[in-house]
């Protein structure tokens, strides 16, 4: 995978449930030295409004740059911005049948369709179930042509305290996608206590 001057990774949170792991990769992201770019769908706004007290414009500041979901003149909607590639968390069904068939109404699935046609690395944090047939061979059809399909699945085995550390996890794994460690994944036969721990400060919802 072809590695730009700068580390920027695209951020895309649609309106599914889960808007956490899309705050929380932003608050991650940005003491990792990685350059966040930001597209957020208008139902996402509404679904933050159910699930968090966070206030739209504090999420966008997270990010280094906001792109409003209908600028299909910004960067993102260009190949030649380089980027390490695009996380998109949560991801609806509705966004992610958009990015399968390549037919793009917003900025979020256009940046998607573009890191998929520069063939950088795409991760589609999927939040439905069950999910039917359609579901699934959609999803099949977006792994043969180069996504990764990452479901927001917690993993106990790490013994986690709170649901901010399933978050953590999750986030963290999926981070490690992109060869960027931030500390907060718990590892398979390694030694907890040597393992990096957030500050509890950088958990804000």
């Amino acid at each position: 995978m072809m590695q730009p001057s700068r580390r920027r990774l695209v951020v895309g949170i649609s309106g599914a449930s889960g808007v956490i792991y899309g705050v929380r990769l932003l608050q991650l992201l940005r003491n990792a030295g990685v350059e966040t770019h930001l597209v957020m769908s208008k139902t996402a706004e509404i679904t933050f409004a159910y699930e968090t007290r966070l206030k739209i414009a504090d999420v966008k500041a997270l990010a280094d740059v906001h792109h409003a979901i209908d600028d299909m003149a910004s960067a993102l909607a260009s190949g030649s911005f380089r980027t390490m590639g695009m996380i998109v968390a949560p991801c609806s069904m509705r966004s992610m049948s958009e990015i399968a068939s390549g037919v793009t109404t917003t900025l979020l699935t256009r940046a998607a369709d573009v890191t998929l046609k520069e063939r950088r690395r795409l991760v589609l944090m999927v939040r439905e179930s069950p999910l039917h047939t359609g579901h699934l061979r959609t999803m099949t059809a977006l792994s043969e042509i180069g996504a990764i399909i990452a479901p927001p699945v917690p993993a106990f085995y790490a013994k986690p305290d709170s649901i901010a550390d399933m978050v953590d996890h999750t986030v963290g794994r999926v981070l490690d996608l992109y060869d960027i460690d931030v500390g907060v994944a718990p590892r398979w036969g390694e030694d907890p206590a040597l393992q990096r721990r957030p500050a509890a400060t950088d958990r804000s919802n």
